[in-house]
């Protein structure tokens, strides 16, 4: 499996976002963390991204009698590179788009399970802006977005730090020179 059959699944992208910051995890914990995804679904998606090599086994313990792996994300092996979008056909755009959507609907829809969720208190947004920009606009607002998030990225879990899922999305909704 490439890494976008890998990638472009809801679940398994979830994961990938649940791993981020350096974080090593159980399929256990993982469970806790997305209680909307059963034990069966999660183990079969932790195998096929450690197949697949998304993941790595940090360590092994022995819990009751099982064996539990914690696993690390690979982080080179968790992207979709420029080459590789180049690469894509519609299609392929379309199953991705609709991952993202699905992953990030399910991520939504968790947090508001939460019985102290507070979107007010925690900043959530989700607001849409249309903005009419020339191709070197468009070109600048992308480098100014990517010079605030990427930094932030290397970021990792602390005390004072809660993980937040950023969803930058962009298309032309209309044909240019109208």
């Amino acid at each position: 499996m490439d890494t976008l059959e890998l990638l472009a699944h809801p679940v398994r992208l979830r994961i990938v976002h649940a791993m981020r910051g350096g974080r090593t995890l159980t399929t256990s914990q993982l469970c806790a963390r997305m209680p909307d995804v059963s034990n069966a679904t999660m183990y079969r998606h932790v195998g096929l991204l450690a197949d697949g090599g998304v993941l790595e086994v940090e360590g092994e313990q022995r819990v009751r009698g099982a064996v539990e792996r914690r696993y690390r994300l690979r982080q080179e092996r968790a992207v979709i590179d420029a080459d590789m979008v180049a690469s894509l056909s519609l299609e392929d755009h379309r199953r991705g788009f609709a991952a993202a959507m699905a992953a990030l609907l399910a991520e939504f829809n968790a947090y508001l399970d939460r019985d102290h969720a507070d979107p007010v208190a925690d900043s959530v947004g989700y607001r849409q802006h249309a903005l009419w920009l020339s191709q070197d606009e468009l070109a600048e607002m992308i480098s100014e977005l990517r010079s605030a998030i990427v930094p932030r990225m290397q970021n990792g879990p602390a005390p004072d730090r809660a993980q937040y899922l950023l969803n930058p999305i962009l298309f032309p909704i209309e044909e240019g020179n109208v």
